[in-house]
């Protein structure tokens, strides 16, 4: 990783690892069930353990491996693992002003190691950008922490699953702890009426357009709550100015 020692050192990198400890388990045990279906849709033992070391998404992961045993066009694997994960387009739209003082590769590697959850605790704890030298030191120890531990507790989880593909059944269900892990934060973070407003829209057009293909049901249902979200914030903002008093 290219976290520096200062990051590892400073008690923001505790504080963002032991804000994500708490939701690690249900990344862990998803990432160990999506080594186990990698294995167990019929992927070589050396492809699965490839692709769990190299590739850190486990919605595309999960959405490319039956295309993949299918022997569907490239274009179409990459077209579904895109659509997929566009949600991190926002996410890295929002982190830009946090992360623009790094050189180009450490940006890079920012991007690869940014997941749902470590987006989700970063911005809430850092609600805007710091402008100066400590502060970003502060932010980058913070992501660091978090970061960190998501980021093994995905892969080693996910090549245990592979290692014990043959031991582990598909039935436990497992992978649904990652869901209620993100369930979980999702009602933390509804602090607001506006919050709630938009997560119901994104669940209701999500589930709705559920059927399209190529998983274009989340964009869909992330369009949508940002387009409203945005609609109802230009209206609360007009009524909230004074009226203009004629000359």
């Amino acid at each position: 990783m290219f976290f520096l020692p200062a990051h590892y050192r400073h008690p923001e990198f505790r504080r963002g690892f032991g804000d994500m400890l708490g939701v690690a388990p249900g990344i862990a045990a998803w990432g160990l069930m999506t080594g186990v279906a990698m294995v167990k849709s019929g992927m070589s033992t050396v492809e699965a353990l490839l692709m769990g070391l190299i590739v850190f998404a486990g919605s595309s992961q999960l959405a490319a491996i039956p295309l993949l045993l299918a022997g569907a066009p490239m274009w179409v694997i990459l077209a579904t693992a895109f659509c997929v994960n566009l949600r991190f387009v926002v996410f890295s739209a929002h982190l830009r002003p946090y992360v623009m003082h790094l050189p180009r590769w450490q940006r890079m590697v920012t991007g690869y190691l940014t997941a749902d959850l470590t987006y989700v605790l970063f911005v809430k704890r850092f609600s805007v950008p710091a402008q100066d030298a400590a502060g970003r030191l502060a932010q980058m120890a913070y992501l660091a922490g978090n970061g960190s531990i998501n980021w093994f507790s995905w892969t080693f989880c996910s090549v245990l699953g592979v290692v014990l593909a043959n031991v582990i059944p598909t039935a436990w269900g497992l992978g649904f702890a990652g869901i209620l892990a993100l369930v979980g934060m999702l009602c933390s973070l509804a602090s607001s009426r506006l919050r709630w407003i938009s997560a119901a829209v994104a669940a209701v057009v999500g589930v709705a357009a559920f059927a399209l293909p190529l998983k274009l049901n989340i964009l869909l249902a992330i369009a949508s709550a940002v387009a409203l979200c945005l609609v109802l914030e230009k209206q609360a903002a007009s009524l909230s100015q004074p009226p203009r008093k004629g000359v």
